[in-house]
């Protein structure tokens, strides 16, 4: 039995025979398609419009060791004094906005496919978290939160004083 690529595996897809794929690439050609009643080429660049109030969803990672969870989420071109993080007992929302260093007009594009202005994401954790022990660093461009779980079985002694 022949090694499933990546791709194959992921999507579950079983390749049938390796040169139809050679064949069908051969034959593939660029139509027009209709955007809006408009005829355009669909290798044009075409630039999504976003209007100010909408705000892109960050993608993120969460995952756990044993003492701490961990929030990852990709912020390149950001600086940290930039980017909001909020934290509660059961969730943390990471929040700001990424600014265009210049102008460039929409004819000077060749591809327009980066995210510029507001962006959020918030994500409730699978489990309670102390927000007075959590770290947040920027590593070229990965921001990681590190968030420490609340023990619950853990004791605290008080010691009374006489006042």
């Amino acid at each position: 039995m022949e090694k499933r690529s990546f791709f194959e595996r992921l999507t579950g897809s079983v390749k049938l025979d390796p040169t139809a794929e050679l064949v069908a690439s051969r034959t593939l050609s660029i139509k027009p398609m209709d955007l809006g009643g408009s005829r355009k080429m669909a290798t044009e660049a075409q630039p999504m419009p976003i209007t100010e109030e909408e705000e892109a969803q960050l993608t993120v990672d969460v995952y756990q060791n044993a003492d701490e969870i961990v929030v990852q989420t990709i912020v390149a071109g950001i600086k940290p004094e930039d980017v909001d993080v909020s934290i509660s007992q059961d969730s943390i929302t990471v929040s700001g906005k990424r600014e265009r260093a210049r102008e460039v007009t929409s004819s000077d594009y060749f591809y327009q496919e980066l995210y510029w202005g507001a962006f959020s994401r918030s994500v409730l954790l699978p489990q309670e978290i102390d927000p007075d022990e959590a770290e947040a660093t920027i590593k070229n461009g990965l921001l990681t939160v590190r968030l420490p779980k609340l023990d619950r079985t853990k004791i605290q002694k008080l010691r009374v004083k006489n006042e």
